[in-house]
């Protein structure tokens, strides 16, 4: 690696100045990464039903298999990003990424479904990865929590903006209509990302050697940040309960006009309160955000198992903004903190790695859940799991955090 290639310093302007051309280039990469992602992970359940007659527990798993291609990628990404370079792998994985689109057209069975799916996932993983791990060296240190959540907020405007746009060209269209868009969006952003500067790690040559050999479970996951990672497992799981069968509860509910705002209600809460829990999360701690996080997301899920009009749904999508997208940007900010410089890559991809764990898996679990106990029950059951996440959490962190808060009041009292 060439170490006098772009630092932080270079790009940007001022010490604290967020706003630059690279991190806003950045952010519409991402943005185009996830709103192929959400167009696909909300519609592609019900093609594998329509197109290859298969049944749920299968059609989950033709969601998940994505982010199963997704973990594997991020788990080699996170080692040897510093090692190959953030740009030769980010340029390479979104020509991938690109490439993949492609191959959903000549698709006429399951399997070859699943392949190009793991493929794409696996484009997916290495690009998410390395975008992440540049803006995270473009953010101020003291504005951590604030500018992660606004980076989130491109992934927050294709979780609106995606679902809504596979629900209407799959009610209006057909879904080879659904892969030329995905295909557009993708070829989009090969072009648009050449257009930043993307920073390389400041390492020495020694951090190098050291990230270059072995092969221990040590050079794949940054242990300072696996603490609250692997909280990201169950919240991911519960996540993609939402996410795979949404549309089919929906349906079932008779509510798919409503349900076609669930997502945008979703993003709009996003948008006024992501910039506020993250700003909050710099100036009063860790705590003070995820709690109240984890009572929401739960409470979004219990809404979702009890809905009958379509307010209550939409209500749901609100309060899933304020639980499940506070935690998604917020725990990313924590695990960065508490790793070192050099190994933020690292940190990244462990956050992620355990998070699209959670993603992968769900679709294929809870849709074994649906048979015994139907969607209502399988939302009631999430809703469980999140509330008991908050036990986990202060074992994990949040226990820590008050210890280390109570320290430094002792400190300036003295």
């Amino acid at each position: 690696m060439n170490n006098s290639s772009l630092t932080p310093l270079d790009v940007k302007l001022g010490k604290d100045n967020l706003w630059t051309k690279d991190f806003l280039i950045i952010c519409m990469a991402n943005f185009f990464v996830a709103l192929t992602f959400y167009l696909l992970m909300t519609t592609l359940a019900l093609y594998a039903v329509e197109q290859f007659n298969t049944s749920q527990s299968k059609a989950g798993f033709a969601s998940s298999i994505f982010v199963i291609g997704a973990l594997f990628s991020r788990l080699l990404t996170g080692k040897y990003i510093e090692v190959i370079g953030r740009k030769r792998l980010l340029y390479s994985s979104l020509f991938l990424f690109f490439i993949a689109t492609l191959l959903y057209f000549p698709v006429n069975n399951l399997g070859l479904l699943l392949v190009v799916r793991f493929l794409h996932g696996t484009a997916f993983g290495i690009a998410g990865t390395a975008l992440s791990t540049a803006v995270m060296d473009l953010i101020p240190d003291e504005r951590k929590g604030e500018g992660t959540g606004y980076f989130s907020l491109s992934v927050t405007a294709a979780t609106a903006l995606g679902p809504f746009l596979g629900l209407l060209i799959t009610r209006h269209a057909d879904f080879e209509m659904l892969f030329v868009v995905c295909a557009f969006f993708s070829a989009l952003n090969t072009i648009v990302i050449l257009f930043a500067n993307i920073p390389e790690a400041y390492i020495t040559e020694e951090q190098i050697q050291e990230m270059k050999k072995g092969f221990k479970i040590y050079d794949f996951f940054e242990e300072r940040a696996v603490p609250v990672s692997i909280m990201m497992v169950l919240l991911g799981i519960a996540y993609s309960g939402v996410v795979t069968f949404f549309n089919t509860y929906a349906i079932e509910l008779e509510l798919k006009d409503a349900a076609s705002f669930f997502f945008v209600v979703y993003a709009l809460v996003l948008f006024v309160s992501r910039p506020l829990t993250g700003r909050l999360l710099d100036l009063r701690g860790d705590n003070i955000v995820i709690y109240p996080a984890l009572i929401t997301f739960s409470l979004s899920l219990l809404l979702l198992s009890q809905a009958r009009i379509g307010s209550i749904l939409l209500m749901a999508g609100a309060l899933l903004a304020l639980g499940f997208g506070t935690m998604m940007s917020c725990a990313q900010a924590i695990v960065v903190k508490e790793s070192p410089k050099h190994r933020v890559g690292l940190a990244t991809s462990t956050f992620f790695i355990c998070m699209d764990g959670g993603t992968g898996i769900g679709p294929f679990l809870t849709g074994m859940l649906v048979p015994f106990v139907g969607f209502r029950g399988m939302y009631l059951t999430l809703a469980a799991v999140v509330l008991l996440s908050i036990i986990l959490y202060y074992f994990v962190h949040g226990k820590n955090v008050a210890l280390r808060r109570q320290y430094s009041r002792a400190l300036n009292k003295t």
